[in-house]
């Protein structure tokens, strides 16, 4: 990969680096991703949950360890951290969606609390584990129509079983970061929140984009509930060069980052509503067409939009693509997927080395290596 050495302060480069929940969709961009970095890659799912999916589509079974189980169950995660000895945790295996927790609260809770958990005794016992980012989310927030956006400060919440779950795992993370992490030389935590993600791969029930393309290249035509929402929408790979980076400091024994919580989110511009990306996607597509509901669903979620001054100021981060960059990438994904006969393994890669190119072009800090250290040390003594 382009400028593949100076990535993330090379902290992944031949780390064993465990993925849960790897066969998702953002699992499996961030597995990739991981493999270009040249970390040793393994991951733990209890199975693909969509058919297509992106992690089947760009071939990743065989290009990382592919563990298949339950984080609801100690003992096999325990067998798992036995045999590949992880150095480096992304936590994202759960069970993201309001409508299933609504139908199954208990295997909600149980995967996305005492999945947590169980991954954090695991770390526990581990005298290796440098670094762990638990991925939760942006619904983890008490619903106060906060029209600035939410802060890593304001208060925690949730209304139903998912968002209410994920609030537990925050609070969890905090414990056992307080409790058990934080000494110098020991292990690393941090979470991190996003929300409102696209990109090619993704085909997950009741969710926008996915429920349009499907739809489309199935010659259907999808009926929409609120059109009119407007939503801080996304591309995967924001929130994934947050987490590698909020990893690679971690690692890198940025101490006072334990413990700490993130918000990786868009920029204001990539605010637009239901209705103008649905437009833009059959713009692109030259294809497709979209009714509104004649009752709207009486179940409404609200919306939630991330203020991230603090991963601005505390790791430099901030969002690279455009509203249109977001929905060009998205869509060719989609395009050569349809296709047939495409590498999406290559395909896959070459989005990345573009986005890469792209973040490098605005000097983002995560592409500058140990030049970042360099300039840390500088700011740090006031001269920069």
């Amino acid at each position: 990969m382009e400028s593949i050495n100076n990535l993330f302060l090379k902290c992944y480069k031949d780390k064993r680096v465990l993925v849960t929940g790897h066969t998702g969709f953002k699992g499996a961009w961030l597995s990739l991703w991981l493999l270009e970095l040249e970390a040793k890659v393994a991951g733990f799912s209890i199975d693909v949950p969509t058919e297509p999916s992106a992690f089947e589509a760009m071939e990743l079974s065989h290009r990382l360890q592919d563990f298949r189980g339950d984080v609801r169950r100690m003992k096999e995660l325990r067998s798992i951290f036995k045999e590949f000895r992880p150095q480096i945790i992304f936590h994202l295996a759960a069970q993201p969606f309001v409508r299933e927790s609504l139908r199954e609260p208990k295997r909600t809770i149980e995967t996305n609390v005492m999945g947590t958990v169980n991954v954090l005794e695991c770390v526990r016992e581990s005298s290796i584990v440098e670094a762990v980012v638990i991925i939760t989310s942006d619904q983890c927030y008490e619903n106060v129509d906060c029209e600035w956006g939410y802060r890593e400060i304001d208060r925690l919440g949730g209304d139903d079983p998912q968002k209410a779950s994920k609030t537990c795992s925050e609070l969890i993370c905090q414990a056992y970061s307080r409790s058990y992490f934080g000494a110098e030389g020991s292990t690393a935590i941090a979470t991190a929140r996003a929300g409102y993600v696209i990109g090619g791969g993704d085909w997950a029930k009741h969710r926008l984009v996915p429920d349009c393309i499907k739809a489309w290249y199935d010659r259907e035509v999808p009926v929409i509930n609120h059109p009119e929402y407007r939503c801080p929408w996304q591309h995967v790979f924001e929130p994934l060069s947050g987490y590698l980076w909020l990893g690679a400091l971690l690692t890198n024994q940025r101490s006072d980052l334990n413990g700490e919580s993130f918000n990786f989110g868009s920029e204001p511009s990539s605010v637009r509503s239901v209705e103008e990306l649905i437009e833009s996607l059959i713009a692109r597509l030259s294809k497709g067409r979209w009714v509104r509901a004649q009752s709207e669903d009486i179940y409404s979620e609200p919306i939630y939009r991330l203020n991230c001054e603090k991963a601005l100021n505390q790791l430099q981060w901030v969002s690279v693509l455009s509203y249109d960059d977001m929905v060009d990438k998205t869509v060719e994904w989609y395009k050569q997927f349809y296709k047939g006969g495409t590498d999406m393994y290559s395909t896959g890669r070459q989005q990345i080395m573009d986005y890469v190119r792209m973040a490098a072009e605005k000097k983002l800090a995560w592409t500058f290596g140990k030049e970042y250290e360099k300039r840390s040390r500088r700011r740090a003594a006031g001269g920069e």
